[in-house]
C-alpha cells in the first residue's frame, strides 16, 4: 500500500481523522470531485475509489449531494453508510431508503441508477470484499452498535 492511501486510512480511522474526513467530505469534496471530473478532493487525488452520489432529499425534496468511497464488486458500485462508526446513519441513507432513484459521478458524467440495500445475508457475502478495499470498515463496525446499512447503485433504463 502505497504511503499516502496508508496515511489516509490510518488517519481516518482514528476519531479526531473521522471528525476531519467527515467535515471535508461532507462540505468540501463534492464541490472538489464535481468540479474536477473528480481528479481531487480536499486530500489530492483520490487515493481510493470515490463517488459523488446525488439523493433527493427524504424531508426537503432538494437535491443532496455526497463524496463516499465504493467498492466495485462483480462491476457493480457499492457503497456503505458507515458514517465513520458514527451512532447515527449518514443523512445520504435515509435519502435512499425514502426513494432510491439516485444519480452517481464517477468521473464527470452523472449516472443515474437505483440503490439496493442490502439485506444481512446479501452484506455478509460481499463484507468481506468491502474490508479488503477500505479496512476502516472493520474499525467502524466495532465502533458502533448500529448494523451498517451496504447499497448496490444500479444504473437504471436511463443510463
Amino acid at each position: 500500500m502505497n504511503p499516502w492511501k496508508k496515511f489516509v486510512f490510518g488517519f481516518s480511522s482514528t476519531r479526531l481523522g473521522a471528525a476531519v474526513m467527515k467535515v471535508s467530505s461532507v462540505h468540501l469534496d463534492p464541490i472538489l470531485f464535481k468540479m474536477s471530473g473528480g481528479r481531487f478532493t480536499t486530500i489530492g487525488p483520490p487515493v481510493i475509489p470515490q463517488v459523488l452520489i446525488t439523493t433527493t432529499g427524504r424531508k426537503s425534496g432538494r437535491q443532496r449531494e455526497a463524496q463516499l468511497v465504493y467498492t466495485d464488486i462483480d462491476g457493480v458500485v457499492h457503497i456503505v453508510a458507515s458514517n465513520f462508526g458514527g451512532e447515527r446513519h449518514p443523512a445520504w441513507s435515509h435519502n435512499l431508503d425514502a426513494n432510491p432513484e439516485a444519480s452517481m459521478q464517477l468521473k464527470s458524467e452523472p449516472i443515474p441508477v437505483r440503490a439496493e440495500r442490502l439485506n444481512d445475508a446479501d452484506k455478509a457475502q460481499v463484507w468481506d470484499r468491502l474490508v479488503d478495499n477500505i479496512p476502516n470498515y472493520a474499525v467502524y463496525k466495532e465502533r458502533t452498535d448500529r448494523d451498517i446499512r451496504v447499497y448496490r447503485l444500479v444504473p437504471t433504463a436511463d443510463a
